[in-house]
């Protein structure tokens, strides 16, 4: 038995390896904190299966998605894959749990009788490590997540920075009430008002963290107000724009940039130059359809 973190679940379904391909494995659990079972698709490389304490990164989905989207709608296995066959680059396992399948989207938080906050902060790493001995409790844990998955990324970091080494959001939706007018169902909890609640809440211990948007996402106006809030109260992040909208296609290429953000926390904690910081003040408020701007702080 290793030192993974240890949490009882009363059943736990693994795939059977000689069926497995692309070196993803599947994991059903009964979940204490939803009551019913819930599922992760898992992408584990053979360096990382012989990596001791191997780092983690768990993947969110959006609204209306489940623990299969990552990997069938932006191919993060491959990009996994092929990021590490250099031999310099960490050897992530990728960890895309569902978000618990209440309603439309549950937005990764507690709700009043299923707790979704609790499935993917303790509930998930815990799992895991059934599937992949290597995850231990020594183990590094990164937290990314796209538009709902985003919020959920960005607000579970910084809730709790002792238990995430760094996160990322990509399209990020920055209030619960964005949310509410996306999902079919009531939505009661204001526990977890926004992104910007839980920062301030832990500003003094955050993990790095960085967040993008398309230039021609609904979502964009948003994710540039959150970034200028931040700034405004001198809290260190990065924020970028690129071209694209609030597409699978966008996501998909703009989950590199993650996976290369963790890996520089592992190998060095990311620095600022006064430049970017001046440089990327002015980008935030230009609002060219063409701009290509870089928020580093």
């Amino acid at each position: 038995m290793n030192n993974s973190r240890v949490l009882v679940f009363r059943s736990i379904e693994l795939s059977d390896p000689q069926f497995e391909t692309d070196n993803l494995r599947s994991i059903t659990v009964k979940s204490p904190a939803l009551g019913h079972r819930a599922d992760i698709t898992v992408h584990a490389t053979p360096r990382a299966h012989a990596t001791p304490d191997v780092p983690v990164v768990i993947l969110l989905h959006g609204i209306q998605g489940s623990h299969w989207a990552w990997t069938q709608k932006a191919g993060a296995h491959r990009l996994n894959d092929a990021l590490q066959l250099d031999a310099q680059f960490p050897a992530f396992v990728l960890a895309m749990p569902s978000d618990g399948l209440w309603g439309d989207g549950s937005g990764y938080v507690a709700h009043d009788e299923q707790n979704f906050e609790r499935w993917i902060v303790e509930e998930v790493p815990a799992a895991l490590s059934y599937a992949v001995p290597s995850v231990t409790r020594q183990s590094k844990i990164f937290i990314a997540g796209l538009s709902m998955g985003g919020f959920g990324a960005l607000r579970l970091a910084s809730e709790y920075p002792e238990r995430f080494s760094g996160a990322s959001a990509h399209s990020a939706l920055t209030e619960l009430a964005q949310l509410r007018r996306l999902v079919s169902e009531e939505i009661s909890i204001d526990t977890a008002p926004s992104v910007l609640a839980s920062i301030l809440k832990n500003r003094e211990r955050l993990s790095p963290f960085r967040f993008d948007c398309g230039q021609q996402d609904a979502l964009l106006t948003a994710n540039r107000a959150l970034s200028l809030a931040l700034y405004s109260r001198g809290i260190p992040h990065r924020y970028e724009e690129f071209a694209g909208d609030h597409s699978w296609t966008y996501w998909g290429n703009q989950l590199e940039r993650s996976l290369r953000f963790f890996a520089e926390i592992l190998s060095t904690p990311p620095t600022v130059t006064p430049e970017e910081i001046r440089a990327a003040t002015a980008a935030v408020h230009c609002d060219r359809p063409d701009s290509t701007t870089a928020t580093v702080f």
